[in-house]
Order: structure tokens, then C-alpha cells, then sequence
């Protein structure tokens, strides 16, 4: 098949390598424009853009997806169909063009999880597996029928960054196996349960805060699910301290909020059902480092409450 391939971040880019290398047919590639980034505000290609150069493929990056000469040029290229990972809302005006539309693999098993970050609020929740759905796009954004799905479990100590370098693959794979079957008319699309779907928000910088008046599982999801962005934090006055990895220790009677120092040079934090461990943590503008090594340079003799 003679397909346009549309993604913007590290996660699209093993489908993108995984269709060049197959038999199909990648045409173009269509990503986000450069952007700003840095103290130099530097104009800076996205990862997609970075490995469409490197495989030398045709590319296209539109400031406006309804732009009629972009349209044209699309049209001009005459795909079979157009393979989303990770991109923007595609218009109408777009994803009609090919004959059999435009497929967009996400990572949740949909109608669960519709939405811009479907890893992370699969994991805050306490989900024990995951998944690429591969479905068709229709207006109303993750609603399309489904043409396949794969299911992944979730490890009990995963987090957000360690899923999406599986189901990075897992989405390369999935893909490959849609458009062989599409080809060769193998697919029964089935339509979503809407009485089914959860919503998967845009993430925000402040969305990882520990409130540790919380069960210390839920706190523990919460640093698993916005590992390594956008990040689980806490206040020491105010010093916001990203918390990258922990545990948990149930206990009763405890003090949320209150920090009590631990021999072998460890500490924890009372929350609603126990102690939470944290186990890899940065101060603002540091590296991340085990307990150990950041209370080299913590005095926590000064204080007796976190978020205080």
C-alpha cells in the first residue's frame, strides 16, 4: 500500500522505521513545523522530522492542516490510506483523500482512555493491562471503529516511560499487521462501546503533586504514571522536590505530611495508610539520585512537614 505516515514525537518514530522496512509504500511523511526550544530558542526538528531525513523520505510540515495547498500536494502523492501515531486532529478535508481513509494507532484498548495521554492515566488508575488499539479516524477524536487490537500487561512497578518504549514497538507491529489484512480484505471493523470510554486529559506541569493525606498506593501510581514527565512532586517549604521512583509501607496511626528520618540513611513521609518511601528524587535545577546520595546534600533536620 502507498500510504503518508503523520507523527511528531519519539514514540511514532519505530512505526515510521517499521513501514519504510516493509513492503508498503511510505510516500511522505507530514509532522509538526520546527520549533523554539532552549535558552537560545533555537529552531529544533521534532524526532519524527529527524528520522524521515535519515531514511530520506519526502516531508511535509504545514503550519495549518486545512491549508489548500497543502492539500493539494497530498492529493498529488495519491495514498492508499494515511497512518497516524501521535499527531495532531486530522480535518476531514484531510483524511478523505485516500481510499481507505486514515488509521491512527493509539496506546489504550479503546473506547478506554480516549484522549492525549492514555499510558499515564492507565497507570494512575490501577490498570493491569494496556494496549495499541488500531482504529479507524472519524471526526469526533479515538470514537472510530476498531480494526485491532493488541494487549500489553502492565508490570506492577512500570512506569510511564517504561511503557511507552514497549508500546512503541508494540504500535509498529500492530500497524504492519492492519495494512497487510486491509490489503488483502481481512478486516471486520467493529464500532466502540461509548458506554465504555474514559477520558485520557493533556497532561500539566502540576498534575504529578502528592497530597499525602492520600493512600500510599495511589501516591505510588501517581509517581509511576507522570515517570519521567511531567513528574511527581512535593513540597519542602518551598522547594519542590520530583520524586522519580518509590515505595510503600502500610502502617496505622500515622501523621500525613510528616517526615520521619530512617536509619540507613533513608527517610519517609506518613500518609493516609502508612509511609511513603521515596526512593529517586531531585532538588530544582539537580540531577535526579537515589535517598542516599540526595540526603548528602539535604539537611532534613529543618523540617517536619512536607507540603506544608
Amino acid at each position: 500500500m502507498k500510504l503518508i505516515y503523520l507523527g511528531t514525537p519519539a514514540f511514532a518514530v519505530p512505526s515510521l522505521a517499521a513501514l519504510h522496512a516493509s513492503r508498503h509504500h511510505v510516500a511522505a511523511v507530514i509532522t509538526a513545523p520546527d520549533k523554539a526550544r532552549g535558552r537560545g530558542r533555537c529552531q529544533t526538528p521534532c524526532d519524527i522530522k529527524i528520522k524521515a531525513l535519515e531514511l530520506g523520505l519526502p516531508l511535509l510540515q504545514p503550519e495549518k492542516l486545512r491549508d489548500p495547498d497543502f492539500l493539494a500536494q497530498v492529493r498529488e502523492l495519491r495514498p492508499d490510506i494515511l497512518v497516524v501515531v501521535a499527531f495532531r486532529i486530522l480535518p476531514k478535508e484531510l483524511y478523505e483523500i485516500p481510499r481507505f481513509g486514515a488509521v491512527n494507532a493509539h496506546a489504550s484498548l479503546l473506547p478506554k482512555y480516549r484522549g492525549a495521554a492514555p499510558i499515564n492515566w492507565a497507570i494512575y488508575h490501577g490498570e493491569h493491562e494496556t494496549g495499541i488499539t488500531v482504529f479507524q479516524i472519524e471526526k469526533q477524536v479515538d470514537t472510530g471503529q476498531i480494526l485491532y487490537q493488541h494487549r500489553v500487561p502492565i508490570p506492577p512497578q512500570a512506569d510511564a516511560g517504561t511503557m511507552e518504549c514497549i508500546l512503541q514497538n508494540v504500535a509498529a507491529q500492530s500497524l504492519l499487521h492492519t495494512l497487510d489484512a486491509l490489503e488483502k480484505g481481512g478486516i471486520k471493523p467493529l464500532p466502540q462501546n461509548p458506554e465504555a470510554a474514559s477520558p485520557a486529559p493533556k497532561l500539566h506541569s502540576d498534575i504529578g503533586y502528592l497530597d499525602f493525606r492520600k493512600e500510599g498506593e495511589q501516591l505510588c501510581r501517581t509517581v509511576r504514571a507522570f515517570t519521567p514527565r511531567p513528574g511527581a512532586f512535593f513540597f519542602l517549604n518551598t522547594m519542590r522536590i520530583k520524586i522519580f521512583k518509590a515505595s510503600f509501607q502500610a502502617a496505622a496511626a500515622t501523621q500525613p505530611g510528616k517526615i520521619e528520618r530512617l536509619s540507613g540513611r533513608s527517610f519517609a513521609i506518613h500518609c493516609a495508610d502508612g509511609y511513603f518511601l521515596p526512593e529517586l528524587l531531585c532538588s530544582p535545577g539537580r540531577k535526579p539520585l537515589p535517598v542516599t546520595d540526595w540526603l548528602n546534600g539535604m539537611d532534613l533536620s529543618g523540617f517536619s512537614q512536607a507540603n506544608s
